[in-house]
C-alpha cells in the first residue's frame, strides 16, 4: 500500500475547543482506524487536500469562524467524491445555531449529525460507516479511471482502424455496459445482504425482548406467589430497559420477516383486540368500531395486521394529548382501480381527532426513521412498517390529514376468496390447564439470555417439568455427557460461541439418539430451511405458554417411536 493511499484512509479529527478532539481520536484509533488530529481550520483543509476517508469536526470549531476555504474545497471536489463529515452538536438554544447548522450541513453536502453526549458503540459505528462509504467512493475512482483508460485505448484503435472495424467497436461497447450493469447489481446485492444480516439479529434480540415481556405477563395471571411475581416483574422491566436501549442504536431499517397471509375476518380480528387496546391507550383516548355488516374476509397475515393497527392506534393516541376518539372502520371496495391497484379490497382506517399533518410532513411519513415526535418517544419505524405491510399483503396505504383537523390512515388490503379459517381468535388463552405432575420430565434448557431463560425456566414449571438451565452449547453436551435424565432439550437457536442450535441438536443426535430437541428462535425465518433439513421443529419468539406446552407434548408424544427406530 502506498503512502497516497494511507493518507486516503485516515479520519481527520477537527475539534479546537476543549477535550473532544484527542478524546474522539482516541476511540477512532480503538476501532482500528487510522486517526490524525488537525488543531486549526486550515490545516484541516490541507490535510483533507493530502487525503481522508472522513471527517469529524465539533460544531463550536466552526460557529461564528468563517469557513470558506472548508466549503470551497467540498465544492470542488472531484466528480466521483462526496467526502463524508460527521458534526458533534449539542442542544443549544441560541436562536441563530439552527439556521447556521442546517446552512453548514447543506454546504458540506454528505454530512450527518451526532448529538452529545455520544456512546462509544454510536460514534465508532458511524465513523466506519463513513469510511466503508468512503471506500466505496474509492471503488467508483479506480472504476472511473479504468474505464478511462479502456476509453482512451479504444478510441486509439478506432483512430488507427479501417470503417471495417466499426462492428467489433459496437460489440466492445455493449460488453463495457453490460459489465458496468453487473457491477452495479452486484453492489446493490451486497447492501441488500448487509441490511438482511442487520435486520436479522435486531428481530431476534426484540424478540427476545418481547418473550419476556408479553411471556411474563401471562405468567403474572398465573402466579399467585409474591417473590415470583417481583421476579417476573423485574425480568420485565429489564428488558424494557434493554429495548430502549437497542432501539436508539439502530442505524438501519429493512423488512425481511416473510408474511404468512390467511383468509381474516376483521369484525373478529380486530374486535380481539379490544382489550388489547383500551390497554395501550390513555383513560382519556376512546376507541369506536365500525364495521360493515357485508364485509368481505381478507388475505393477511393476522399477527402483522394486529401490529400495524396497535401502531396506528398508538401514533393516533400520541397525536390527541388531550384526548378524544379514535375510529376505527372498515368497508368493502368493489372495483377498486388506481395508478396501483385493481379489484376488490377492503378498506381498513383508522382515524383520529389529533393534531393532524401538514403537507411536508405528510410527504415523508413513510420514511424509516423520520419522526416528528420528540427524543425518546418514538423511532420512527411504525408508520415505515405499515407501508410495507401494507405492500407485501399486496394493497396499498393512504393518507389523509389537515392541520388541526386529525388524521386518517386508510390500508386498502386484498380481497380473500376463501372463507376465514377461524370464527374466533382469542388474543391470550388464559384456561390452558395447570400441569405440577411431575412425571412430565426433565427439561435441558439452553439459553443465553438471562431474562428469558428466567421466564421461559417459569413457564416450564408451571407446565410440570424438572429444568436444567445451560447458557451454551458447550455447556449442554457438558451437561448431558454428565449422564443426567434429560427427556427433552429446548434450545435457542442464535447463541455465543461456535456451536448454534442447529449444530447442537445434530450433535445431541450423535450422542443420544432419540433424545427430543425443540429450537425456538426470534429470527426463525433465517434458521427454518436449515432446521427443515434436519428435520427439528422451530418454535418462533414470542410465544405464548400454550404454544410452548403443545410443542413439548408433541415432541414428548413422538419420543417412543423414535426411540424405536
Amino acid at each position: 500500500m502506498t503512502e497516497t493511499d494511507d493518507l486516503d484512509r485516515r479520519v481527520l479529527v477537527f475539534a479546537p475547543v476543549g477535550r473532544d478532539g484527542p478524546a474522539a481520536a482516541d476511540v477512532i484509533r480503538r476501532a482500528d482506524l487510522a486517526t490524525f488530529v488537525c488543531s486549526e481550520l486550515p490545516e484541516l483543509v490541507r490535510e483533507i487536500a493530502r487525503g481522508a476517508a472522513a471527517v469529524l469536526i465539533a460544531e463550536e470549531g466552526l460557529f461564528g469562524q468563517d469557513f470558506s476555504i472548508l466549503t470551497d474545497w467540498v465544492a470542488n471536489q472531484p466528480p466521483w467524491s462526496e467526502l463524508p463529515f460527521v458534526v458533534l452538536t449539542s442542544r443549544q438554544e441560541q436562536p441563530a445555531i439552527g439556521p447556521w447548522r442546517t446552512k453548514l450541513m447543506a454546504e458540506l453536502r454528505n454530512a450527518s449529525l451526532l448529538e452529545r453526549p455520544v456512546q462509544i458503540m454510536t460514534l465508532t459505528s458511524t465513523m466506519r460507516t463513513a469510511v466503508r462509504a468512503r471506500n466505496r467512493q474509492y471503488e467508483i475512482r479506480a472504476l472511473l479511471q479504468t474505464q478511462a483508460r479502456a476509453a482512451e485505448e479504444l478510441e486509439a484503435k478506432i483512430k488507427a482502424r479501417t470503417m471495417e472495424l466499426a462492428a467489433k467497436n459496437a460489440e466492445l461497447r455493449e460488453q463495457m455496459a453490460e459489465r458496468t450493469r453487473m457491477e452495479e447489481a452486484l453492489r446493490q446485492a451486497q447492501k441488500i445482504e448487509a441490511i438482511g444480516q442487520l435486520t436479522g439479529g435486531v428481530a431476534h434480540d426484540f424478540n427476545n425482548l418481547l418473550m419476556v415481556i408479553s411471556g411474563g405477563l401471562e405468567m403474572l395471571e398465573r402466579q399467585t406467589d409474591p417473590m415470583r411475581r417481583r421476579r417476573l416483574l423485574e425480568g420485565m422491566h429489564q428488558a424494557a430497559q434493554r429495548g430502549a436501549a437497542l432501539t436508539r442504536q439502530l442505524l438501519a431499517f429493512s423488512r425481511r420477516s416473510a408474511l404468512r397471509p390467511e383468509p381474516v375476518d376483521l369484525r373478529v380480528q380486530i374486535g380481539g383486540m379490544r382489550e388489547l387496546l383500551d390497554r395501550s391507550l390513555r383513560g382519556d383516548v376512546h376507541v369506536a368500531l365500525h364495521f360493515a355488516d357485508d364485509l368481505w374476509p381478507i388475505s393477511v397475515d393476522p399477527g402483522e395486521l394486529e401490529l400495524v393497527v396497535l401502531n396506528l392506534a398508538v401514533n393516533a393516541r400520541d397525536a390527541m394529548p388531550r384526548g378524544g376518539l379514535i375510529e376505527i372502520r372498515a368497508e368493502n371496495l368493489r372495483a377498486y382501480r388506481d395508478t396501483e391497484l385493481a379489484g376488490d379490497y377492503v378498506r381498513l382506517s383508522v382515524t383520529d381527532e389529533g393534531t393532524g399533518m401538514s403537507d411536508e410532513v405528510r410527504a415523508h411519513v413513510f420514511e424509516p426513521f423520520y419522526t416528528t415526535k420528540e427524543v425518546g418517544r418514538g423511532s420512527g419505524l411504525g408508520l415505515a412498517q405499515v407501508h410495507g405491510f401494507a405492500k407485501q399483503s399486496g394493497g396499498a396505504v393512504q393518507i389523509e390529514s389537515e392541520l388541526g383537523h386529525g388524521t386518517t390512515v386508510s390500508l386498502l388490503l386484498p380481497r380473500s376468496s376463501e372463507p376465514p379459517l377461524r370464527t374466533e381468535r382469542p388474543l391470550v388463552d388464559l384456561h390452558v390447564q395447570t400441569r405440577t405432575s411431575p412425571e412430565l420430565g426433565s427439561v435441558l434448557l439452553v439459553e443465553d439470555d438471562d431474562e428469558v431463560a428466567a421466564l421461559v425456566t417459569e413457564m416450564l414449571k408451571q407446565l410440570g417439568y424438572q429444568v436444567l438451565r445451560a447458557a451454551s452449547a458447550v455447556a449442554a453436551l457438558g451437561a448431558l455427557s454428565d449422564g443426567r435424565a434429560i427427556d427433552l432439550v429446548l434450545s435457542d437457536i442464535m447463541m455465543p460461541g461456535d456451536m448454534n442450535g442447529i449444530e447442537l441438536a445434530r450433535e445431541i443426535r450423535n450422542r443420544r439418539r432419540g433424545l427430543p430437541v425443540l429450537l425456538t428462535s426470534g429470527y426463525a425465518e433465517a434458521a427454518k430451511d436449515a432446521a427443515a433439513t434436519e428435520g427439528i421443529q422451530v418454535l418462533p419468539k414470542p410465544y405464548r405458554i400454550d404454544e410452548l406446552a403443545a410443542a413439548l407434548d408433541g415432541l414428548m408424544t413422538d419420543a417412543p417411536s423414535r426411540l424405536s427406530k
